[in-house]
């Protein structure tokens, strides 16, 4: 008679702990990791059409919304300044400097809930001074090296964003609404596209799931082991 430790396993004729087929855990994660995105994409995808649908049907309670948001956006940038002006951490020489920028910000975040025009005003000078700014650095910095990987590309930039920064600041109220019009329209063009990716996605999870479940039948029926 043979004793358990003589079989092959060398621990009897008992399964050992994991010794499942092999890949059947990680198949059900990926079915569960499949369905969870492609119903995250299609409810971004929704959300991002609808968002754009509300921003053609009423253009300007979007710009009402907008420009309360920068106002607040601008009374908490300016409440951070303030409280950075009067901390301990920050060098004399530059607590003033905190505290202006506090105190404007604040100003103009109530200046923004005053009306929809003094809002879309301000949030158009501050995008339009930013993308100047911004092309400006970029245009200098481009002229200013002239063995730069893609120099012209940056050049290109540079002056686009100065030349729309130059256009927001000039004509504020009709930039704005443009803007707002082309971000209702890049909106529903990217829902579509994730809607679509959600779609194919979920057909992809209905193929995979009767595979993954064929998968986890053993191709032979586990034998008993003889004991003599």
């Amino acid at each position: 008679m043979t004793s358990p430790s003589d079989s092959p396993s060398g621990t009897g004729t008992g399964p050992q702990h994991g010794a499942g087929p092999p890949g059947a855990p990680l198949g059900g994660s990926l079915v569960a990791l499949a369905n969870m995105g492609w119903q995250i994409l299609l409810t971004t995808g929704l959300a991002a059409i609808a968002l754009g649908v509300v921003v053609f049907a009423w253009p300007e309670e979007t710009l009402r919304v907008v420009g309360v948001l920068f106002g607040i956006y601008l009374l908490a940038i300016g409440v951070l300044q303030l409280a950075a002006a009067f901390g301990t951490h920050i060098p004399g020489h530059l607590r003033a400097l905190h505290f202006l920028t506090g105190a404007l910000s604040v100003l103009l975040g109530l200046i923004c809930f005053r009306g929809t025009l003094q809002s879309i005003l301000l949030l158009a000078l501050w995008i339009g001074f930013g993308w100047l700014l911004r092309g400006t650095m970029v245009t200098v910095t481009a002229a200013m090296a002239p063995d730069m990987p893609a120099r012209g590309w940056m050049l290109f930039t540079g002056i686009i964003g100065m030349l729309a920064g130059i256009v927001l600041i000039v004509s504020p109220f009709t930039s704005i609404g443009a803007l707002t019009l082309a971000a209702g329209v890049m909106a529903i063009v990217l829902g579509v596209i994730e809607v679509f990716h959600a779609i194919r996605m979920r057909i992809e999870v209905g193929r995979l799931a009767p595979g993954t479940t064929a998968g986890r039948r053993p191709a032979l029926r586990p034998q008993p082991h003889p004991q003599y």
